[in-house]
């Protein structure tokens, strides 16, 4: 008695091909190597502003609110996950009126879940004082991105604590263009109320006119002192009232903004979303040769398994076919 097999063992038949495809495919997974490949990718310091502006909860993230430095956070992440590898990652703070480094640039592969840790970790209770001395702090980000060799990214809403003397930006002393990259303006062009902490870190309500200092009084008296009530040029330069302003209320200074990025030679954009750093930050970074790899293995194999189970369901879908197909008379 002769044993049938489910099919004939021969090259016409195409489920047997299928199998024969599918061990080659296998077989050549075994012994192929990555093929090697050379893309762009990038080397960036990332400076985020966590002073009390940054609170303002003027973004929304899943129907709720989300303050500044969330949002921030949140387009760094996104950014992160989309470097290629071998690509660089540094990451700092900045308050008062210099940056401060949390850690070297780290490859964005090897080191995505720490980097990727960091940045979610990031909060305002890590800063150690409370001025936001926005110019200075670019600048220094500057420096600090040329010393370790990458380009910069420098996210802040540009609101100046105390607000610059008589509204003087101070100039940059480096060469514009020196070093690429990008300034952020975080926040609503809207002005909006900024949430006020107790010292043990629970919101409060928001800050008062009363409570935000609303005009620089360091250095010469503005033109218009002497005609301010109560002005004496030795006892009151500034006039005996108190500033009154909205320095206490928050916006992206957009303009001002633009005015830092013009002297240093950095490129601005808004933050307007998670995906909303990846288009500027290509545009404006170095573009950086690194090595990279592309596996055909994991396609191979997913091949393999597909002729597989296309020889194996063939025939049960050839026999269901056949009962469904009417007979001639």
């Amino acid at each position: 008695m002769k044993t049938r097999l489910p099919w004939r063992c021969n090259l016409r038949d195409g489920r047997f091909r299928m199998l024969a495809g599918a061990i080659l495919l296998v077989l050549t997974a075994l012994v192929v190597p990555p093929l090697p490949l050379t893309r762009d990718g990038v080397q960036v310091l990332a400076v985020v502003d966590i002073t009390g502006s940054m609170n303002v909860r003027d973004y929304s993230a899943s129907g709720q609110p989300q303050s500044r430095l969330e949002a921030a956070k949140a387009a760094l992440r996104h950014l992160l996950a989309g470097l290629p590898c071998g690509s660089r990652f540094a990451l700092g703070l900045f308050t008062e009126r210099r940056p401060f480094l949390l850690f070297a640039p780290v490859e964005v592969c090897d080191g995505f879940a720490p980097i990727d840790g960091a940045l979610a970790a990031l909060d305002w209770r890590m800063a150690w004082e409370a001025d936001s001395r926005v110019s200075a702090g670019l600048y220094r980000a500057v420096e600090m991105a040329a010393e370790i060799g990458t380009d910069l990214v420098f996210i802040t809403d540009g609101q100046e604590a105390p607000p610059l003397p008589r509204g003087q930006t101070p100039p940059f002393e480096g060469r514009p263009g020196a070093v690429r990259g990008l300034i952020v303006g975080a926040g609503g062009y809207a002005l909006a109320p900024i949430p006020k902490f107790s010292d043990r870190g629970r919101e409060i309500g928001f800050y008062a006119e009363s409570e935000v200092q609303q005009e620089n009084r360091f250095g010469p008296p503005p033109a218009d002192a002497e005609s301010r009530e109560g002005y004496n040029p030795r006892n009151a330069p500034f006039g005996a009232a108190a500033a009154q302003g909205s320095e206490h209320l928050s916006s992206v200074r957009e303009d001002h903004l633009k005015d830092l990025a013009n002297r240093t030679g950095l490129a601005y954009a808004h933050l307007d979303g998670p995906a909303s750093l990846d288009a500027p930050l290509r545009a404006a970074a170095t573009a950086r040769p690194v090595p990279g790899r592309f596996d055909l293995r994991p396609f191979l194999g997913a091949t393999a398994l597909l002729l597989v189970l296309a020889a194996f369901t063939a025939a049960p879908f050839g026999a269901l076919s056949g009962r469904l197909t009417p007979r001639k008379a």
